[in-house]
């Protein structure tokens, strides 16, 4: 099973920055007059989280790429080379 903070849909991301924005005003004690500046702030947050994730991930399917590739070129016969 994929983790959602690789790759979300809409959804998933939507649903993430609303659970962090409910966080943000759970620590100021539901103070009115913040719902804006807490989902901007979730957003920011989760976007940079997401984008982290992506990376990593991208980044290790290029090492197994790389790995692949390598474990090929030293199963050729001497011949091949």
């Amino acid at each position: 099973m994929s983790d959602p903070f690789d790759r979300p849909t809409r959804e998933q991301r939507h649903e993430m920055i609303a659970v962090a924005a409910y966080y943000l005003a759970e620590r100021r004690g539901f103070a009115p007059g913040h719902a804006e500046a807490d989902w901007f702030e979730a957003e920011r947050v989760i976007d940079a989280l997401i984008a982290s994730r992506s990376l990593r991930a991208d980044q290790e399917q290029t090492e197994q790429h790389r790995t692949i590739r390598n474990a090929l070129i030293l199963r050729q016969p001497e011949s091949a080379l």
